[in-house]
């Protein structure tokens, strides 16, 4: 038995002797290092670290597995990352489309519904007393808290997230909503449209979402669908109001928006996410860092702290004025959107009193009648719809592959030249007292004219500036914010001593003088670019 099993035994005696021999070894290195260690330690006279020790003897042969640096630096997604907001299913970013749809047709309801009633409204809590500049005050007074907002929002929404401010900016709208609802004198009124102005964060957030999530070849419909919801409210907000006015109050009608306020903060709350990508990275290298217990670990949660501190929030805060300053595509664009965008209050703010004195209409039916203006805003939509992405992407092929921001930017053009004589029917219409159809098929021109100025425009904002899509956008609501609010007041004195055919000829004359505007920039946008650090690099190339 002995002299059968004598060689496989001889075998088994090698190989252990052999293990026990390589296990002293390690050991004999481990405890050599760990001499070593506490040797220095001891000299240094510093606490030692386990974090600090590095194991340069694998024991028992076995490696100590460490993260990937590369890893805990992330600063872009990989290829097919499902965290990455542009990889995310299509049904699901058409669902936050969906949600940015409905908080903007709140938000213009909010702001429209009031327009018919306005002098009701001063007239009630003034105590039947009737003010023609306080009516247009009310109504405009909105623009210059969503001019104040953006500083705020875009910002913070770069430093934050998107989540978190879409959230709390949306509680506040909702408080101002009510205070409006409850509101006893006018100023009171003006006041909490002031706030609900400067908590508006659709117009601002959503065409930077839309970028946060969808491919620039796709981004003309996302915008579409987006740009739909404010004519929707404004086309629902006044006829509502206007017969619920009629039939109840206008308390009511503020009720109403409230309601909506209510179920926009909890669909938010509930079926929204981060959609910044910077955002969603630095929680990603955070949790990283965090669970592989690499030695960076603390330092990250302390660098990313300090990422979020008042410095960087300072920063962030004034990050759109240094962008608006660089940039010289974006005050020439801006100042041409501002104007544009004026066109909308110079007319809502005079159509009442045309429509009463001229035509004989009582407030319901001036409701009903500004829906000619959502019909155009439809039919220009329907133009962007089809358009947008179409000459984007022939003209990117026509490049040689390489798509271009100014791509964006023929439709805008036409609307330019346009304007002025949308601007000119309008005026004189009303003056001549033509049949109410024409008036209303001027004012449902203007809607489809406004329209197609507005969407290219923020296509190209966001394709141009990228990641800071929201700081340059707060720099365009700003300017036109500020001259939304104030024009119509200039308006307002202009059509008691001229007329309205004159006074809308003089703006019909502003509007054309800025109408070679988008042509410049579609032929030297790309150069002019150049000229900012933040727009150089171009985002679609």
């Amino acid at each position: 038995y002995c002299t059968a099993t004598s060689l496989p035994t001889s075998k088994i005696s090698q190989k252990l002797s052999h293990f026990i021999l390589h296990l002293a070894n390690n050991k004999a290195r481990v405890l050599t290092t760990s001499s070593k260690i506490l040797q220095e330690n001891w000299q240094s006279n510093e606490p030692m670290d386990p974090r600090t020790v590095e194991e340069t003897a694998p024991l028992l042969g076995a490696e100590v597995i460490t993260p990937d640096p590369r890893t805990l630096e992330e600063r872009e997604f990989a290829k097919g990352d499902p965290e990455n907001p542009l990889e995310w299913p299509l049904k699901f970013k058409w669902l936050f489309i969906s949600i940015l749809f409905f908080m903007g047709a709140t938000v213009t309801f909010t702001c429209i519904s009031p327009v018919p009633i306005a002098g009701r409204i001063v007239q009630d809590l003034s105590n039947g007393e009737k003010n023609k500049y306080a009516s247009v005050l009310l109504v405009t007074i909105w623009e210059l808290g969503e001019a104040a907002g953006p500083l705020l929002i875009a910002p913070l929404s770069e430093t934050f997230g998107r989540y978190p401010v879409l959230n709390v900016c949306s509680v506040f709208f909702t408080a101002a909503a009510v205070l409006a609802a409850t509101a006893q004198t006018t100023p009171q009124f003006i006041l909490s449209r002031v706030l609900s102005g400067l908590f508006v964060t659709s117009n601002v957030l959503g065409p930077a979402i839309v970028g946060d999530i969808f491919e620039p070849d796709m981004r003309g419909s996302a915008m579409s669908f987006v740009m739909l919801a404010p004519n929707i409210g404004g086309a629902v907000g006044p006829a509502i109001g206007g017969y619920v006015a009629d039939a109840l109050s206008w308390r009511w009608v503020v009720w109403m928006s409230v309601l909506l306020c209510a179920t926009c903060q909890i669909l938010v709350l509930l079926c929204f996410r981060e959609t910044y990508g910077p955002a969603i990275l630095a929680r990603k290298v955070h949790r990283l860092r965090k669970l592989s217990g690499s030695p960076s670990a603390e330092s990250a949660v302390q660098n990313n702290s300090k990422s979020r501190g008042p410095e960087a929030t300072l920063e962030s805060i004034i990050r759109p004025f240094l962008i608006f300053k660089s940039s010289i595509v974006l005050v020439a664009i801006s100042l041409f959107g501002s104007l544009t965008f004026s066109h909308y209050f110079n007319m809502t703010t005079t159509l009442p009193d045309i429509l009463e004195d001229v035509y004989g209409l009582k407030s319901s039916q001036t409701g009903i009648s500004m829906l000619s203006f959502s019909i155009g805003s439809f039919i220009g939509l329907f133009i962007c719809n089809r358009s947008v992405d179409r000459i984007y992407v022939h003209l990117t092929k026509a490049n040689g592959g390489v798509g271009q921001p100014e791509y964006r930017l023929p439709l805008m053009i036409l609307a330019a030249v346009l304007a002025p004589f949308g601007l000119l029917l309008y005026g004189w219409s009303a003056e001549f007292g033509l049949p109410l159809w024409v008036f209303l098929f001027s004012f449902s021109s203007m809607g489809m004219i406004l329209l197609m100025a507005f969407l290219p425009l923020s296509a190209y904002v966001v394709d141009a500036f990228g990641p800071y899509a929201a700081s340059a956008i707060t720099g365009l609501i700003v300017l036109r914010c500020l001259m939304g609010s104030l024009l119509p007041l200039s308006t307002t004195p202009l059509v008691e001593n001229y007329g309205l055919g004159r006074a809308f000829s003089v703006i019909a004359l502003v509007s054309a003088a800025l109408a070679p505007i988008p042509v410049v920039i579609m032929i030297y946008g790309q150069k002019l670019r150049q000229l900012s650090k933040y727009t150089r690099n171009d985002p679609a190339e």
